[in-house]
């Protein structure tokens, strides 16, 4: 997904260790990985979340699009298409970019594959690392 990364400096004196990120499909503060360097342009990010989906907890259906992301609280809500992979796990189609779930419980029998859902995680387990295409 390409966004745009901004510098949020929790104490003056620290280096910033969160970013508000912005793209066609949500602005959140979340982690930063990867060098300061980053920081402050456009560049390509992958988005891990150290969270699993549990249905009726933090994972609940969608009537449909757009995707996106947003920031709710301390939490940060992201819409899109999930897609069971049959391993325990689920890709999350967030306007393209695919975000690896965990499933803390396996997806009960006839669950509609890539079905739109909105998924709300903590923000301490959201970062964003940058790379280079």
């Amino acid at each position: 997904m390409l966004v745009r990364t901004e510098e949020v400096r929790q104490v003056p004196s620290e280096p910033a260790t969160a970013v508000r990120v912005r793209s066609a499909v949500g602005t959140a503060v979340v982690r930063r990985h990867g060098t300061p360097e980053d920081v402050g342009r456009e560049h390509h990010v992958e988005w891990t979340v150290d969270e699993d989906l549990v249905r009726a907890e933090n994972t609940w259906p969608a009537a449909s699009g757009p995707p996106g992301f947003r920031e709710d609280g301390d939490h940060i809500v992201f819409r899109g298409r999930l897609s069971p992979t049959g391993d325990g796990s689920a890709l999350l189609d967030v306007g393209g970019a695919l975000l690896l779930f965990e499933l803390a419980v396996a997806p009960p029998p006839g669950v509609v594959d890539t079905a739109w859902v909105e998924v709300r995680v903590g923000r301490e387990s959201v970062g964003l690392w940058p790379y280079r295409l």
